[in-house]
Formats: structure tokens, C-alpha cells, sequence
């Protein structure tokens, strides 16, 4: 298995109720194209000890397959927003986690891992650039259903989220995510009740 790709993710999370319009993202500062929706179907299994000493840490694993980034993923909650490392599935079960994987928790946790959710989402994402053609940010509207293991308790709930791009403005990452606030309360959207899927799922 190869090292890992390293990037941080910045983003805003909304919920949004089943038939909330989108907001109007052509409106956001420094957006002149609005992307055609690309539909992604993604199904993750999330993994943690039996103390659940990744989520004390605020490091998640998960196997994911579907979209352009299926593989494994480690998501390190850090000042700036989240540091995701990620490795391609390989051809090992499914139910084994890599050791490269491993190696990259073995800070916080050691095995045996065991599955503590499935996440399946239908995902309709959309590119916004720049006038030069630079992403600026990708927003995606999710449609959830999340099994907790433990219980076998099943919900469903439809998201949103709003990903900075190379193209964002890095220093004033406040105020933009301010104009992303507007246009998703305009359309009818608000602030996200949960940080992460996995939570949501784990305590809904």
C-alpha cells in the first residue's frame, strides 16, 4: 500500500430539510461557474476500540467505497479544521484494517478495531470556480441514512457541506464562511446540530 495523501479539509456543515431549496452559490464572492452536479452513491464503515479511544481523541477511521476518493480514511480533528490522510482500499477484507492504516492511529489507538457505524450517503456535488476556472469550493448536498452498530438504530437526515478550494481567499475564511451562512439561511438551510456524520449517527 502507498503512503498516504495528506490534505486539510475546511468546511461548513448545514442541515437542511427534505425539500429545502438549493442556496443561490453563484452569489458567493469570487464564484462565476456553478458545476453540474456530479451524483456520488457512498457507503462507509467507521471503525474505532471497544472505548472508543479514536472518537476520545477526535480521530476517526472509516473504509469508504464510491466517489472519487474511496479508500480508507483517517480524519484528525485540528485547530484549522480537519487533517485527512487516505490510502486506496487494496485488496485486503474488508474487514481488515491495513497496517499503514494502523501505524497512523497507533498514537491514540491499537487494535482490534470493530465497526461502530455504516454510513450510506447519495451525494450530489457541484464544483463552484472562479472566473479563471479555479475551484473556489465544492459544495455538496447529502442524503444520509447511518446505522449505529451498537444499537442497530437506523436514521436518515440530509446535509450539507461547504469545502474551501485552492482558489478560497485563506485569510478571510471567516467572513466567507459569513456569506455561505447567508445564502444557506436565505434558501432555508441552518447551522449543522452535529460536527460529523459519524456523531450525528452515533448519538441521534
Amino acid at each position: 500500500m502507498t503512503a498516504p495523501h495528506s490534505s486539510l479539509e475546511i468546511e461548513r456543515k448545514y442541515d437542511a430539510d427534505a425539500d429545502t431549496p438549493l442556496p443561490d452559490w453563484s452569489a458567493l464572492p469570487g464564484v462565476a461557474s456553478v458545476g453540474e452536479v456530479e451524483v456520488r452513491e457512498l457507503d462507509a464503515r467507521y471503525l474505532d476500540t471497544e472505548d472508543a479511544a479514536l472518537a476520545r481523541a477526535g480521530v476517526a477511521l472509516r473504509r469508504r467505497t464510491g466517489g472519487p476518493d474511496a479508500g480508507w480514511h483517517v480524519k484528525i480533528t485540528v485547530p484549522e479544521g480537519k487533517q485527512e490522510l487516505h490510502w486506496p482500499l487494496g485488496d485486503l477484507p474488508a474487514d481488515e484494517v491495513p497496517a499503514p492504516v494502523v501505524a497512523a492511529v497507533e498514537r491514540w489507538a491499537r487494535p482490534p478495531f470493530a465497526p461502530i457505524a455504516r454510513i450510506r450517503n447519495q451525494r450530489h456535488a457541484y464544483a463552484l470556480t472562479d472566473a479563471d476556472g479555479r475551484l473556489v469550493a465544492e459544495f455538496v448536498d447529502d442524503r444520509v441514512e447511518a446505522e449505529a452498530a451498537h444499537s442497530g438504530r437506523v436514521t436518515a437526515w440530509r446535509e450539507w457541506e461547504l469545502e474551501l478550494g485552492p482558489a478560497a481567499p485563506a485569510d478571510e475564511i471567516a467572513e466567507y464562511f459569513a456569506a455561505a451562512d447567508a445564502l444557506v439561511f436565505a434558501a432555508g438551510g441552518r447551522i449543522a446540530a452535529s460536527g460529523s456524520k459519524l456523531a450525528r449517527a452515533l448519538t441521534s
